[in-house]
């Protein structure tokens, strides 16, 4: 009996906790890769993400931006669309013309690759935080800081000729003002609004196979779920060596990722997933291998358990009472 009131306990004081929750904020980002394999032929593609949902897609091929939800549109207007629409059409055309001048006259060598990242976040009351991130070969070169350009930390040398140019030309300037200060969170606003219900059901990720074993000389520790995680770690020492897979959909429009750890047999003592998410506000969840981790479900069924046993109880305890009490009568 004592098991089932902590349990219940712990139950109320959970529920009660939970009504203080910090509310889940979902930044849209705007993916960006452009491939330049020589000055004749490039190739750019977009996708756009609503917190961990996919929300758009733009392939090279099309001038459509692609709406992946019935929502995606927000609370615009097919005008206030079709604008954006164009907008973001005469940038990337400005953008590849842009990239092939300044590899002529900075002499830089093809093939070449560079990747953007923007986008914002609503905060509850004005507060708006946004970023513009641009990469070249896989590292940050420049970053949009408030109304200008600024070089990335160890960013090459020939960068600042490039933000000396780009802060030059004042429209484009004002142009990446309002999409980052105005459009951007009105857009997020509306996504917010106009998707809410699908939103609502993004809850903690689900991990399918946490760190078991696999046959073989070797041991092999799969890990599999819904969302991205952390490197494994052993003794509080990140592993190397650990092998991701893409990320690919579930049937329930979640994703998951998949990544393995091989290890010596012998070795495996003391290892374990360490999960971190944005789902999960800040509370790591720490897998080890062959399953010996902690469950909310597991809780949650023990409570059903000891409810279920406390319920016969009291049934078992009237229909004792009732022949006890049938038995008097007949006497």
């Amino acid at each position: 009996m004592g098991c089932l009131l902590f349990l219940l306990l712990w139950a109320l004081l959970q529920a009660w906790g939970s009504a203080e929750v910090p509310q889940r904020l979902f930044p849209l980002r705007y993916l960006q890769i452009s491939s330049f394999a020589n000055s004749n032929w490039t190739r750019t593609d977009v996708l756009a993400w609503l917190g961990e949902l996919q929300t758009h897609s733009w392939s090279n091929d099309s001038d459509t931006i692609r709406s992946l939800k019935p929502w995606s549109q927000g609370t615009f207007s097919d005008q206030q669309w079709e604008a954006l629409q164009r907008v973001f059409r005469v940038y990337r055309s400005s953008f590849t013309r842009d990239v092939k001048e300044f590899a002529k006259m900075l002499r830089l060598s093809y093939p070449m690759e560079l990747q953007v990242s923007a986008g914002c976040e609503v905060h509850p009351g004005n507060a708006s935080p946004n970023f513009f991130h641009v990469a070249f070969q896989g590292s940050d070169i420049l970053s949009f800081q408030g109304t200008s350009w600024e070089p990335a930390q160890e960013a090459p040398l020939w960068v600042n000729l490039v933000i000396q140019v780009l802060n030059q030309d004042k429209g484009t300037r004002e142009t990446v003002q309002w999409l980052l200060n105005d459009t951007c969170p009105q857009f997020v606003s509306g996504l917010l609004e106009s998707g809410k219900s699908e939103l609502e059901k993004q809850g903690q990720p689900v991990f399918l196979t946490p760190c078991t074993p696999l046959p073989g000389s070797k041991r092999a520790f799969p890990f599999q779920g819904s969302h991205p995680f952390e490197h494994s770690k052993k003794r509080k020492q990140e592993q190397q060596g650990t092998q991701r897979g893409d990320i690919l959909p579930n049937a329930d429009e979640t994703w998951y990722l998949r990544a393995t750890l091989e290890v010596a047999a012998g070795e495996a003592a003391g290892l374990s997933c360490r999960v971190k998410h944005s789902s999960l506000e800040g509370q790591d969840i720490v897998l080890y291998w062959g399953g010996s981790h902690t469950s909310v479900g597991l809780i949650a069924l023990a409570v059903l358990a000891c409810l279920l046993f406390l319920l016969a109880l009291i049934v078992g305890f009237t229909f004792r009472f009732k022949r006890q009490t049938s038995y008097q009568g007949i006497l």
